[in-house]
């Protein structure tokens, strides 16, 4: 490992990939809102996985994209793990700044958000690989914004709706109406900040580019 500059690549841009999508996890239980709309917090993190997915896509291909969202799904789960083991051993009485009630309101998700929240990051990862290669395998190296900001459209179309169906509709915490509602708003934030995006990707694509074709002109 480190021995060639696109490891050292990888290993950048997987980091940053596992932080957001962890963190994204951890703080998803506050609600903002932005005007008339009320929507996770969690959903800040996210864009910068959407990033990090297109360029891991673009210079480690489809196996290296699904490998790194299994593993970060196994760490999501064992975060999920960690926090549970910590919700259940007592705070210290009169010591601790923060007590059990306070540590259980942020951080005790129900197993429900659990599930959805790991089941709709594989599922969306998954469909953004297939999306990504299905129109890379149609344009070759061009229209970068095309294979990047379609397949995070599409996506996050699925992510928006399974995290939403399974942690709150089947549980019974919403109705239908909410449910679609809430979900529409939630897909056209992130549709807004994929489109936003786009700059973003093309300086990436760029700086690594360059990154890596010095390696090849300093051997």
């Amino acid at each position: 490992m480190f021995k060639t500059r696109k490891e050292i690549v990888f290993v950048i841009l997987a980091g940053i990939f596992i932080t957001n999508a962890v963190v994204a996890e951890l703080i998803g239980g506050k609600l903002i809102q932005i005007g008339p709309f009320v929507m996770s917090i969690g959903i800040l993190p996210w864009p910068i996985v959407f990033l990090t997915t297109d360029l891991i896509n673009e210079y480690f291909g489809e196996k290296g994209v699904k490998k790194l969202s299994f593993i970060t799904a196994c760490l999501i789960a064992y975060a999920f793990l960690i926090l549970f083991m910590a919700i259940t051993i007592p705070a210290a009485k009169g010591i601790s700044p923060v007590n059990d009630e306070q540590f259980q309101a942020v951080f005790g998700q129900s197993m429900w958000i659990i599930i959805g929240s790991l089941i709709a990051f594989m599922a969306s990862q998954l469909i953004d690989v297939w999306i990504f290669w299905f129109f890379k395998n149609k344009t070759g190296e061009k229209k970068i914004w095309l294979r990047a900001t379609g397949s995070t459209v599409i996506s996050q179309l699925f992510d928006s709706f399974i995290v939403l169906g399974i942690a709150f509709w089947l549980p019974g915490k919403i109705d239908f109406d909410t449910f679609i509602s809430s979900g529409l708003i939630g897909y056209t934030f992130k549709l807004a900040i994929a489109i936003l995006l786009t700059p973003a990707i093309y300086l990436g694509h760029h700086l690594i580019k360059k990154y890596l074709e010095n390696e090849k002109e300093e051997k």
